[in-house]
């Protein structure tokens, strides 16, 4: 059959090809996109570097046009008038906590402010302290009601008084604790501050497995929480000794040794920093010689699912990493001090970890969500939460108590609106009586910088 009967017909052709061979003497290129290419040409610079002569003719390169003028030339008023004044307030002490001393500001003495830099702050506390010329807190009503339950605390166990602070969000929660542990230690406790217990489990420092407790350690976290215990409880800890023996794989810390020798062996070996924590707070039950407080905000955190990974990629719970266990363990009574107390506050900002069941209906608060007895519980998490007393914090400021805020941001010059009954009200009834609407939303948006 021809080519072209074959067309007609509809079937399709398929010559064998030859293969196609170049005549002799011809020259065939391969592979010609690959040839090197030129190399550029590079453009000659025309700058000149100076010469010795010219750098002497011009003098020296800091001439001291861009020096800012000294103080003592800056005479004139209009200079003054927005230079940062430190605030006149009375010293936060004990004995100046009286019922007399409501609603008024103290600012926190410069020597036992070292805790405020060892332990670190909750994030919008320190935002106004960075703004502030001074730590300073407005004593409240409820200021006074708490330091006197911690009073009594000094010399009870600690399983009578486990406090969590609750009310609704940016009604002083944080800054009750923080006053509760500068007037623990004001007093001579022993503290123990974790500002920011979220840290504890949002996978944000490392954790290694530990199969003598079957819990995952934070030896990083573990570590860095010791020198900053260390820093600020050293003269109180440094006559005590240790009860217990513990033989570590790098040094044997024998009973009556001293409490640093045991604290030194965690700043030293960063992977026994979390088992060192652990013995340090049962050591620190067994002695009598000072109460101790220990106080943890973000509370909610301990008893939420971890954003940590097992080796299976499931979620770790809070109660399966190693401090958190020592701290529910503590704050459900399950181990107490022979003096102190456990503080907790709640936080609602970060919507990540939210107060969980257990622990809301443990402190008798009004559900979030469904609480219908079809709902499971844990029952870990409901031992944990048992025996927790709430402390509830007013929601709104009193008068009192918000004027002494608005003359502590206006004593720092922080507004520069005038200075009146009708601003101060004005901003108090914007904010609803909230105390961090207050701050933020009505006195810090007439911030000028």
């Amino acid at each position: 059959m021809s080519l072209v009967t074959a067309a007609r017909a509809g079937r399709a052709v398929h010559p064998t090809a030859a293969p196609l061979v170049a005549p002799a003497g011809t020259h065939v290129q391969r592979r010609g996109y690959a040839a090197p290419a030129k190399p550029t040409k590079t453009a000659a610079s025309r700058f000149r570097s100076n010469t010795q002569n010219d750098k002497k003719k011009r003098g020296p390169r800091d001439a001291g046009l861009f020096r800012p003028m000294s103080v003592n030339n800056l005479t004139d008023p209009v200079f003054q008038s927005d230079q940062r004044t430190q605030l006149q307030l009375p010293v936060f002490r004990p004995e100046a906590i009286t019922p007399m001393a409501a609603a008024k500001a103290m600012a926190f003495p410069q020597n036992e402010s070292k805790a405020l830099k060892a332990y670190g702050l909750p994030t919008n506390i320190l935002v106004d302290y960075l703004l502030l010329s001074r730590p300073c807190s407005v004593v409240r009503e409820a200021t006074i009601t708490m330091l006197d339950q911690l009073d009594k605390a000094a010399g009870s166990s600690s399983k009578d008084t486990r406090v969590v602070f609750t009310g609704k969000s940016g009604c002083g929660k944080s800054h009750l604790l923080l006053q509760a542990v500068q007037y623990a230690i004001q007093k001579q406790w022993i503290s123990l501050y974790i500002p920011r217990a979220i840290n504890l489990v949002n996978s944000t420092t490392p954790y290694a497995y530990d199969p003598r407790t079957q819990t995952y350690g934070q030896p990083a976290f573990a570590q860095q929480l010791l020198k900053r215990f260390v820093d600020v409880n050293e003269a109180l800890v440094r006559p005590l000794t240790i009860q217990d023996s513990y033989p570590f794989e790098e040094r044997s810390i024998g009973s009556g040794a001293p409490f640093l020798d045991l604290i030194g062996v965690g700043l030293e070996y960063q992977h026994q920093a979390p088992t060192v924590l652990s013995a340090l707070l049962d050591e620190l039950a067994k002695q009598t010689k000072y109460p101790v407080l220990l106080a943890v905000d973000d509370f909610q955190a301990l008893y939420c699912t971890s954003a940590y990974r097992d080796p299976f990629f499931r979620a770790v719970k809070a109660y399966h990493l190693t401090l958190p266990r020592t701290l529910l363990e503590f704050a459900s009574g399950k181990k107490a001090f022979t003096r102190g107390a456990v503080f907790g506050a709640l936080s609602t900002q970060n919507t990540t970890f939210r107060t969980p069941l257990e622990l809301t209906e443990s402190l008798g608060l009004e559900p979030t969500g469904p609480s219908n007895p079809y709902v499971p519980r844990e029952a870990n998490l409901i031992a944990y939460a048992q025996g927790l007393k709430n402390f509830p914090v007013p929601e709104r400021l009193t008068v009192d108590e918000a004027a002494s805020i608005f003359d502590v941001w206006h004593q720092v010059k922080a507004l520069h609106v005038p200075r009146g009954d009708e601003i101060f009200l004005a901003k108090y009834t914007e904010a609803g009586g909230n105390a961090r609407e207050f701050v933020n939303k009505g006195l810090l948006q007439t911030i000028a910088m």
